[in-house]
């Protein structure tokens, strides 16, 4: 393990590409804006924290590092893209790309089959692509504090979902995809354009918690109390 956080390095020096044999690397807070391609040698890496830097860019050669299993931050970056070298990341469980200023997520995501845990948010997505349904491990995923107005139908695909945030987006209704998620019990759709809720929503089996709050709808009596006879609770 190499933990460099917060040293105020501004660049990284060449020692750390010789120490081929690091399994966690912890460069977060140094102030870095590029990160060389030579990333790509460190292949036993399982975890890499480039968080808290102002990185424009990571290269192709992050996706050589086949063998992360654990965690990727790139969070709190200047990142306006990802490379599409990324989804050779087959194993990785969790990644942090929020607070950034992506348009898109990489057409490839769905082939890190191993995410648990997906963070993309406050960034400047609109969309996502059509390949984040086959996540089908995925457990988590954070979106708010974006520009989404619809879902994929993809999506359904997410059986292991458990918490949906979607707070701070664009959307006009709920979206129908959400009705397929056999496992979720967090739905977290603050600060949207929500004007009607669909009568699917008591059919989710598993819907512990449904947040509505700063939505321009409000649930019917009989829609509120299904819900929480259901054991749901709604806040709006």
């Amino acid at each position: 393990m190499l933990n460099l956080w917060r040293h105020r390095l501004g660049e990284l020096p060449e020692f750390v590409w010789a120490r081929g044999e690091l399994e966690v690397l912890i460069l977060a807070d140094n102030g870095l804006t590029e990160l060389p391609d030579s990333i790509g040698r460190l292949s036993r890496l399982g975890t890499l924290d480039l968080g808290h830097n102002r990185l424009a860019s990571v290269p192709d050669e992050l996706g050589d590092l086949v063998g992360l299993g654990d965690f990727l931050y790139l969070h709190d970056n200047e990142l306006s893209e990802l490379p599409e070298s990324l989804g050779n990341l087959t194993r990785l469980r969790y990644l942090n790309v929020g607070e950034n200023a992506l348009i898109t997520l990489p057409r490839t995501i769905g082939r890190m089959a191993g995410l648990v845990e997906l963070r993309a948010q406050h960034n400047r997505l609109t969309a996502l692509p059509e390949g984040i349904g086959s996540l089908r491990r995925l457990r988590e995923l954070c979106l708010r504090g974006n520009q989404i107005e619809a879902l994929p139908s993809s999506m359904a695909g997410l059986c292991e979902l458990r918490h949906l945030d979607l707070r701070e987006n664009a959307l006009p209704e709920l979206p129908a995809v959400l009705a397929s998620l056999p496992r979720l019990r967090h739905l977290d759709v603050r600060g949207n354009h929500v004007t009607h809720l669909p009568d699917w929503l008591p059919a989710l089996p598993a819907l512990e918690k449904l947040d509505l709050r700063w939505n321009p709808c409000e649930p019917s009596a009989e829609l509120r109390d299904e819900l929480e006879r259901r054991g749901c609770v709604v806040l709006f």
